[in-house]
């Protein structure tokens, strides 16, 4: 297909597809899909090799937020059946990020319910990265916490955090229709807090809301401006007690054509497959390696996850290879650019389901 060869092209010189191209890779047909999954493949063996960074969740303070976010079972209102509990303790937090780094994560996702942190809250926080960083050397540690105010960024790096992750979740258009307590204006914000602060910005996109292929592309394209060193792609996890607990409108091929398009948009920069991807891939989740050069180890913030050793083996037979900790993630000129500017573990610009921030 031209359009393949175009993009393949496109994304070896890190050139930006057109909207109309981005479009046409999600209007592909199943029988052009493995030449979709190809073809993007390509671009990210050349950014990536065969490399799979790890990430592993802990799920700080659980349920109870006063956001009314559609998607999430820790909703404001939310009947979801799911653990609610508060801020654990440091050594707590230490020992669940030692259980992920233990099978292979590099990467310690932080996370915490709520619309965003009070200082004490970084308080606390900082004292769960110190402990975590004192017992698992080289770790990488992000944290989600909603919105932030202005200063907390640089407390949190201060205190050791690597990265911040704030998603964008859907297009700006559409944003009103799946969150009325906060707006898409402020996430964006958040994102460029973390930016300004020299931290790693993380932000992704939650696939499966009822968005249309528009919707899609103008969040990814979105994020392609605010340039994060990662992009989680979820995939929206239907929870009972939600109002958007009906909303089954993934197959496996249409997450792939997601994934593709989101390595052509974004070539250079981690792509991680997050939440829902063992409910929506399923047995196509191998084929999802080819796009994506991330994952999450384990379970989420309220659903289970694969088994973590069925990962590694999924890695493994498919010919891929778990990233060390020795090595950078980002291709050298991102990292290059972000140790100019200051930033830490590879970031650029001073990285869920995880289907939160």
């Amino acid at each position: 297909m031209d359009l393949l060869n175009t993009l393949v092209d496109k994304g070896l010189r890190r050139e930006l597809p057109t909207r109309e191209e981005a479009l046409a890779v999600l209007a592909t047909s199943d029988d052009e899909l493995l030449d979709v999954v190809a073809a993007a493949g390509k671009v990210r063996r050349h950014w990536f090799g065969r490399r799979v960074k790890l990430n592993y969740l802990v799920n700080l303070k659980s349920g109870l937020c006063p956001e009314d976010c559609s998607y999430c079972s820790q909703r404001l209102g939310s009947k979801a059946e799911i653990l609610k509990y508060t801020w654990l303790k440091p050594e707590e937090a230490s020992q669940a990020a030692a259980a992920g780094v233990a099978g292979g994560a590099k990467r310690v996702c932080l996370v915490a319910s709520g619309r965003g942190p009070t200082d004490r809250d970084v308080d606390r926080v900082s004292q769960t990265i110190a402990a975590i960083k004192e017992q698992n050397e080289g770790v990488e540690v992000c944290a989600c916490l909603g919105l932030l105010s202005d200063g907390q960024a640089e407390r949190l790096r201060d205190a050791g955090a690597d990265a911040y992750n704030h998603n964008l979740n859907t297009s700006e258009a559409t944003y009103g229709d799946i969150t009325s307590t906060h707006t898409y204006a402020d996430r964006v914000d958040t994102v460029q807090k973390a930016h300004a602060a020299g931290l790693s910005a993380c932000s992704g996109l939650i696939a499966g809301m009822g968005e249309s292929d528009e919707d899609l592309v103008d969040v990814v394209y979105s994020l392609r401006d605010l340039d994060p060193d990662s992009v989680p792609v979820n995939f929206l996890i239907p929870f009972e007690g939600t109002p958007l607990g009906k909303e089954w409108n993934l197959t496996p091929q249409r997450a792939l054509r997601i994934l593709a398009m989101v390595r052509f948009v974004c070539p250079d920069v981690e792509v991680r497959l997050a939440g829902g991807r063992e409910v929506h891939l399923r047995t196509l989740q191998p084929l999802a390696l080819h796009l994506a050069n991330s994952i999450f180890l384990g379970d989420y913030l309220t659903s289970e996850g694969q088994a973590g050793q069925a990962d590694l083996d999924m890695i493994a037979d498919s010919g891929f290879e778990v990233e060390g900790a020795d090595t950078s993630t980002l291709p050298r000129h991102r990292s290059e650019a972000a140790a100019a500017a200051g930033g830490g573990c590879g970031s650029h610009g001073a990285g869920a389901g995880s289907v939160c921030g």
